[in-house]
């Protein structure tokens, strides 16, 4: 039997015409880490306006905001970060200053991933969820169109991808957040694919570890697949994870793809 919790029984199954990728967490655990790099730095930032809060407190705060917002726009964060310092007393640089703060740190802890995968020296199958490779060749053999959608910004997303070996399971189909990044959302994607293709809400099949995409699938009828995945330890569900995207809709919750062709059978009603 497939390791999956089942959240809702009467899920439709085996009409699936296309399938919406998260990438980080869902795919990519190249930037695994990565709320260890924002919270502290927002932590950091808050503390500088001479709040009276202790660390801790400030930590939850950041913590809440970073993680419900996860699977939008890294913008987004940043623009509840100003609003925060504006709280306080503060005066916030603009959000676009604190992404780039941000980024900047983030690659001091990945830009080693990087290299070696660049050079050879990493292969894919180390920095992706285990068993990506062959639940994306199943699915596209089955006949399925793939979508990427990220809120990492798309230049990072499209390297990354092709470095992972996952790029050409989406050819153009890979989106990520713009600098005008009202031009981009997860939600514009769905309604894209939907429109386009003139698709019912119960042929979108998606897969994803932010509250974001798993929400935003359901709104539209979709079929959302939790991906808990534990990115250190790479096996298992991950508790806090596992709890936020249930809350946030998902029909059935996987820590991993190591029984892809287990979880895709029951998916597809054979």
């Amino acid at each position: 039997m497939v390791d999956l919790e089942l959240i809702r029984s009467d899920f439709p199954r085996g009409q699936f015409r296309f399938v919406l990728f998260d990438f980080d967490g869902t795919l990519s655990l190249i930037r695994e880490g990565w709320p260890q790099v924002m919270i502290p730095m927002m932590v950091d930032v808050l503390r500088q306006t001479g709040t009276a809060e202790d660390d801790e407190t400030l930590r939850r705060i950041v913590e809440e905001f970073v993680m419900r917002l996860n699977g939008r726009q890294t913008i987004y964060q940043m623009m509840q970060l100003a609003e925060e310092v504006k709280k306080r007393g503060g005066q916030p640089l603009e959000p676009l200053a604190y992404k780039h703060r941000y980024h900047g740190l983030l690659m001091q802890r990945i830009r080693g991933r990087i290299e070696r995968l660049a050079q050879g020296q990493a292969t894919p199958a180390e920095w992706t969820v285990p068993g990506s490779h062959a639940l994306l060749e199943n699915l596209q053999r089955r006949g399925l169109t793939l979508y990427l959608a990220s809120g990492t910004d798309l230049p990072f997303v499209r390297r990354e991808a092709e470095l992972l070996g996952v790029a050409r399971f989406f050819g153009e189909h890979i989106y990520g957040a713009l600098d005008d990044y009202q031009n981009f959302s997860k939600k514009m994607v769905i309604e894209r694919i939907l429109k386009e293709n003139r698709l019912a809400g119960e042929e979108l099949l998606a897969f994803g570890d932010g509250f974001v995409e798993i929400e935003e699938v359901k709104r539209a009828g979709g079929v959302a697949v939790a991906v808990a995945s534990d990115e250190v330890n790479r096996r298992g569900i991950h508790a806090w994870k596992r709890d936020r995207l249930v809350r946030a809709g998902a029909d059935l919750v996987i820590g991993d793809y190591r029984q892809q062709e287990g979880l895709v059978r029951f998916l597809m009603g054979e």
